[in-house]
């Protein structure tokens, strides 16, 4: 193996062995919490659709890019290329949008009676499912062009021009203005709830920035204080979300604005692409699990459980 491949596959299997377990750790958390306590709040649904999305694309895309770094190519036909690239495409844009959404949520949440945001308060938990079946619809809708240009393998082992190659899978695009059709459509789509998104966040920080000048002045009751102190760090938790997320769709893009000027894009450019595009998986769940009180009272009582076991036991023999 070159060093280029060692690279890469510890890196991808650094993000499934991170990203795996995490999601799986929130998606868990959350659903024993609705069917123990039937109910979940409307950030706790979109949460749990965002760490769904953020598991299907480490195991879509950070599993087969670690095998193939380790020199297994061969993993799919024709088909199951076109299903792994649609399936990506869509999961990495449901999880741009239900970021987004959440975003836009926690704005609604904390926004005084008298903003404009304030009949959202009750319209997005009325809505919400509608929202979600959605967004799920329109990357579904928008990643088949792509799919259907995914091959296993090329004729003759010759990569032609504005192919995506992922070793494993091909993308091919039949001349350059389909390659940058395609590529624009699917920034600019995603653009649009980016730009969003740090719209909220800015919102939110001003809110932040008030609360905490009140606070100051005006001395509040205990109960409210909690309320804020959790309001203000799920907020914070949100804004840190958005401003990874921006961080990485901004590394992501400009290596594809680069590979815009050149018609074959080398391995090494388009492994740095991809690590990026699935960093968020595996640090998005780890933001959620170190700040959402629900996921870490779950773990609290497995760990309980757990200390509890060999007491127990222990009891029975003597």
């Amino acid at each position: 193996m070159d060093t280029r491949a060692v690279v890469k596959a510890s890196s991808f299997l650094i993000l499934t062995i991170i990203s795996i377990p995490t999601n799986l750790l929130v998606c868990c958390a959350f659903l024993h919490n609705r069917f123990t306590e039937a109910k979940l709040l409307t950030a706790d649904i979109i949460i749990c659709h965002l760490a769904f999305a953020n598991l299907m694309v480490a195991l879509i895309r950070s599993i087969p890019q670690t095998i193939a770094a380790l020199g297994y190519v061969n993993l799919f036909d024709d088909v199951g290329c076109k299903i792994t690239i649609f399936s990506f495409r869509a999961f990495r844009g449901l999880s741009i949008s239900l970021t987004c959404l959440l975003c836009v949520y926690q704005a609604v949440a904390i926004s005084p009676a008298t903003s404009l945001l304030a009949p959202l308060k009750t319209r997005i938990p009325q809505y919400l499912m509608y929202i979600i079946v959605f967004l799920y619809f329109l990357y579904y809708s928008t990643s088949v062009m792509t799919a259907l240009n995914a091959v296993f393998n090329l004729f003759n082992n010759t990569i032609p021009p504005y192919t995506l190659n992922l070793e494993y899978c091909f993308v091919l695009h039949k001349d350059y203005f389909t390659y940058i059709s395609i590529g624009f459509g699917v920034m600019s789509r995603d653009l649009v709830f980016i730009v969003l998104m740090i719209i909220m966040s800015g919102y939110i920080l001003k809110l932040l920035y008030q609360h905490g000048q009140k606070v100051k002045s005006i001395r509040s009751s205990d109960r409210s204080q909690k309320e804020g102190r959790a309001e203000t760090k799920a907020s914070r938790a949100v804004v840190t979300l958005v401003i990874l997320y921006v961080v990485f769709f901004g590394i992501d893009n400009v290596i594809w604005l680069y590979t815009m000027t050149i018609s074959r894009v080398t391995l090494l450019i388009s492994d740095i692409r991809d690590f990026f595009a699935t960093l968020y998986t595996s640090v998005c769940p780890i933001v959620v699990i170190t700040t959402n009180p629900k996921v870490q009272r779950k773990l609290k009582l497995v760990k309980m459980k757990k200390e509890a076991q060999p007491t127990e036991s222990s009891t029975h023999t003597m």
